[in-house]
């Protein structure tokens, strides 16, 4: 019997409405495509440098992640623009969808001056960790040429939520492949000075970003100017100041952006200190979180998806229907990421060979890196939940819980880290399990959230739509 209620339970989870399934893979495909043209771009940069020396990628890995960093805060406040949009487009107040991107256009502005502040300090945090000599210039170059284009990442990021916010993720993964599809040749040309392009090295493969992440935010303009756009949604009346918007977009939006900025200092911190252990570590780490890129990155497809499509449905008042689209995502998420992990043990040893150099170092790294590979093989499911859960939190507002936990246990796990790596000086399978533990934790804890189903409460709708 009790066999029989489990089974009814966990049928009854994945059981969902087809229309509303359709709705979300409609919207979610696109983006999936989307962000896993940008996984490749990431994954093939990586390849690339991995191509020069072990100490390239490595350096890349950790300059990458502290570009993003970076960026974080603003990206993580700019992104809320989606369930913005959603809303108003839900409500059918087309209008108003504008107004948010123009609020975004005014926060890019205004990030500027802290965004120089942050690279200043932040180039000078990779002589003091610890890195290897030969490492440390390789990373500043990389981070502050990404930083440079700092700006056109956040204008990219505001107006491509707001085309998820309406529903046009076709948009979306138009601009955006289109984009990566001119960087792969471009950073290869610059990378290795092919096809009559300067021979730049690392720089090279950060100036390559850079330029497409320019002609994305060119093709999303030219979509967003289109005649029959900028006519349905009054994108001419829309360039004003709406403090009633712009403060809906800072209470909900800045603890979304202040979780990502928190979450990816731990981790950025955590990559850190793992790189401290040796070129072989920081080359393992750079090859196994390159895959994990390949599952992750698409997987915010699907989160972007279903924050438009909850943040839909909340606007129009049909909260009825949040259910659904959970169980829809959960069925998506976990389909997708199990099928890789599946994968990612069993072609573990070749697909870490593609990255490793010939001789006794490249043997070490291909050693400790198909080892961890496990370890991410059993979390891909669990970033799954974690990405579709938090969606559903951040698409009805519940952003200020989202932030609290997450950012407790990212922190909790980086001060385990440290302990760890620089007190106690274990090795790295130890760091990198206290890593899986910290996945697996945020998957269980944001579940348990979604289910006490906030948004049922009429007080709490009432309150996450107040101006």
């Amino acid at each position: 019997l009790s066999k029989y209620v489990w089974r009814t339970k966990v049928f009854n989870f994945f059981k969902t409405d087809r229309q509303i399934l359709k709705q979300l893979i409609t919207l979610a495909i696109p983006m999936v495509i989307s962000q896993g043209a940008f996984a490749l771009m990431i994954f093939t940069d990586r390849y690339f440098l991995s191509l020069v020396s072990p100490t390239h990628m490595s350096a890349s890995l950790g300059g990458g992640v502290a570009a993003f960093f970076c960026l974080s805060l603003f990206i993580g406040l700019l992104s809320y623009g989606n369930a913005l949009v959603a809303q108003y487009y839900g409500a059918n107040k087309k209008e108003l969808c504008t107004r948010v991107v123009s609020q975004g256009l005014i926060l890019c502005v205004a990030s500027i001056p802290f965004l120089w502040l942050i690279t200043y300090w932040m180039g000078k945090a990779f002589g003091v960790m610890g890195h290897d000599a030969a490492q440390v210039p390789l990373e500043e170059s990389y981070f502050t040429t990404l930083m440079w284009g700092a700006v056109i990442s956040l204008l990219k990021v505001c107006i491509s939520s707001y085309f998820a916010g309406i529903g046009r993720t076709k948009v979306v993964m138009i601009a955006d492949t289109l984009g990566v599809a001119i960087n792969i040749p471009l950073s290869y040309g610059l990378i290795f000075g092919e096809f009559g392009l300067p021979q730049w090295g690392i720089a090279g493969a950060a100036i390559g970003t850079v330029i497409s992440n320019l002609i994305t935010l060119l093709i999303f303009l030219y979509f967003y100017f289109e005649p029959k756009h900028r006519l349905e949604f009054s994108v001419a009346r829309s360039f004003v100041l709406d403090s009633s918007i712009l403060r809906r977009y800072l209470r909900l939006g800045f603890p979304s952006g202040l979780e990502t900025f928190l979450d990816i200092a731990a981790f950025n911190l955590f990559v850190l200190m793992f790189q401290s252990y040796g070129v072989v570590e920081g080359a393992s780490a750079a090859i196994v979180l390159n895959w994990d890129i390949i599952s992750y990155v698409p997987m915010i497809g699907l989160h972007i998806a279903v924050i438009s499509l909850i943040g839909r449905y909340v606007g129009s008042g049909e909260t009825d229907k949040i259910k659904e689209v959970i169980s829809s995502g959960f069925l998506l998420g976990i389909a997708y990421s199990a099928t890789l992990g599946i994968a990612f043990v069993i072609f573990r040893d070749p697909l870490v060979g593609m990255f490793v150099p010939a001789g006794s170092e490249g043997e070490d790294i291909r050693t400790l890196a198909s080892w961890m590979m496990w370890g991410m093989a059993s979390y891909v499911v669990a970033d799954a939940i974690i990405l579709v859960a938090s969606g559903v939190l951040r698409g009805v507002g519940d952003t200020r819980w989202l932030m609290i936990t997450s950012t407790v246990l990212h922190w909790a796990m980086a001060m385990a880290q440290y302990l760890v790596i620089e007190v106690f000086e274990y090795g790295p399978e130890v760091s990198w399990l206290i890593l899986v533990s910290l996945i697996i934790t945020l998957a269980i804890v944001f579940t348990l959230r979604v289910k006490k189903q906030r948004w049922s409460q009429p007080e709490i709708m009432e309150q996450m739509l107040a101006k």
